[in-house]
C-alpha cells in the first residue's frame, strides 16, 4: 500500500532526520501557551530544555522538559539554543517529563523556534 504525502511524518535527507512540525506539537505533554522554550544549565544537575514556567533565583521550573544528556551537531548549548542540532541521530535526549524543578540553575538561554523544533525532533534515547 502506497503512503499518501499527508501520511509522511518523517524523512531522512543526507543522513539528517526531519519530522513534521505538526507531529511534534502533538507530542507536547502540557499546556504551554505563552511560555518561552529555553535551555537551562544547572551547576550540578545538568542541561535541560523545556518551557519556562517560573524562575525564582536559581530555582527554575520547566514544563514538557527533556534532559540534554549528550548533544552533537552544535558547539555549545548556546549554539544549540540558536541553531538546534545538525546531528540529531547522535544526540541522547531521554523522554520528556511533564514538569521538573531545577534547583541549581546557573544559565537560562531562550531558544529560537527552529532550535525548539530541532530539539523536540530528536528521537527519544533509551538504554
Amino acid at each position: 500500500m502506497k503512503k499518501k504525502q499527508d501520511d509522511i511524518s518523517e524523512m531522512m535527507i543526507n543522513g539528517v532526520r526531519f519530522v513534521r512540525e505538526d507531529s511534534i506539537a502533538a507530542q507536547t505533554m502540557a499546556n504551554v501557551d505563552g511560555l518561552d522554550y529555553v535551555i537551562v544549565r544547572g551547576d550540578r544537575s545538568g542541561v535541560f530544555a523545556g518551557y519556562l514556567e517560573s524562575r525564582d533565583g536559581r530555582e527554575v521550573t520547566l514544563i514538557d522538559c527533556r534532559r540534554i544528556w549528550y548533544w552533537d551537531g552544535a558547539a555549545s548549548i548556546s549554539q544549540l539554543a540558536i541553531d538546534g542540532t545538525s546531528a540529531p541521530d547522535k544526540c541522547k535526549f531521554p523522554a520528556p517529563v511533564q514538569k521538573i524543578e531545577i534547583l541549581d540553575a546557573i544559565e537560562v538561554i531562550p531558544c529560537t523556534d527552529g532550535a525548539m523544533v530541532s530539539i523536540k525532533g530528536v528521537s527519544i534515547w533509551q538504554k
